[in-house]
């Protein structure tokens, strides 16, 4: 089976059909609807797929929104993910668990959105910046080495800026977005199921991605999940909103996590670590203005209809 998608990445902006928006809400005037966006191929994904990629079709069949957006300026492009309820966090018999995914608890995220197909590419973030962190370069790996929480939110104001939409209309997913959208409907440790060789059909890591050469890369190569979402397991580890903190229990709506902490949630694994490390529920964290050589990137989301 070949790790290639029937979606074309070189060509992104340039060369991706788009077309102007029919919505009234000023948050997406700065966006083209991508019209060659397919939905995702479900053959090599675990079960839960299919079901979630339904609420998918339902959900842009009721609200009328397009599958997939692209900035008219940076060419980021974004999926729409419906509204959902998942279970957080792993079960206590998942292989190489961490104390940390724990308690599994439900979560209800009330509303779509839109999230990243793609983590956000050096040049992307050149274009905004004009600076390329990153230690592998090339414009279309993702960025990397964004050391600290804090540059990826001075990225966010300028990209607003630059493509003329209100402050904070671009955002980092909350954490419980980024696994609900990372899941797709799945409860296995990876969106293509349980074992190392299903992660590598799915993502960059330390057994296939050639980890001694110090090199991400580019973004796209690997199978999306239903939802149609790329490398949200490995290549680089993925900035959230959040503080990080331990889980509470019970049922709940909408998580943001606490109002202030030290440190900030990563998520996803990266190319250099194990398997395990790359799971939908693995928790990582760093502090936000703790500058030093590190695998992060990120992705954003955008909020999909009021």
């Amino acid at each position: 089976m070949s790790n290639r998608t029937d979606i074309s990445i070189t060509d992104v902006p340039h060369g991706t059909q788009t077309t102007d928006i029919a919505i009234s809400d000023e948050r997406y005037e700065g966006m083209l609807e991508v019209k060659d966006a397919k939905y995702a191929p479900l053959d090599c994904l675990a079960p839960g797929s299919r079901e979630a990629q339904q609420r998918q079709r339902d959900t842009l069949e009721k609200i009328g929104y397009p599958i997939e957006l692209c900035s008219k300026v940076v060419g980021i492009r974004f999926r729409l993910i419906p509204a959902g309820t998942f279970m957080m966090g792993s079960p206590e018999n998942e292989e190489e668990r961490d104390e940390r995914e724990g308690p599994q608890h439900q979560v209800t995220i009330s509303r779509p959105f839109y999230m990243g197909t793609f983590q956000v590419t050096q040049s992307q973030w050149q274009q905004v910046m004009g600076s390329n962190p990153s230690y592998s370069k090339g414009d279309d790996l993702p960025v990397e080495s964004v050391f600290c929480w804090n540059d990826g939110q001075g990225y966010l104001g300028k990209l607003c800026k630059m493509e003329g939409v209100p402050k904070e209309t671009y955002r980092l997913p909350t954490e419980a977005e980024w696994e609900y959208a990372c899941r797709a409907g799945t409860t296995t440790r990876f969106y293509t199921g349980d074992s190392d060789g299903d992660l590598a059909r799915a993502g960059w890591y330390r057994d296939n991605s050639g980890h001694k050469t110090h090199k991400t890369h580019p973004i796209g190569q690997k199978a999306p999940n239903a939802f149609g979402l790329y490398d949200m397991h490995g290549n680089v580890w993925e900035w959230c909103e959040d503080w990080y903190a331990a889980y509470a229990s019970g049922n709940i709506i909408d998580p943001r996590g606490p109002v202030k902490g030290s440190a900030r949630v990563l998520r996803g694994g990266s190319w250099y670590n194990r398997a395990f490390l790359c799971r939908s529920a693995f928790r990582f964290y760093d502090f936000p203005a703790f500058e030093w050589y590190s695998p992060f990137g990120f992705r954003l989301s955008l909020p999909a209809g009021q």
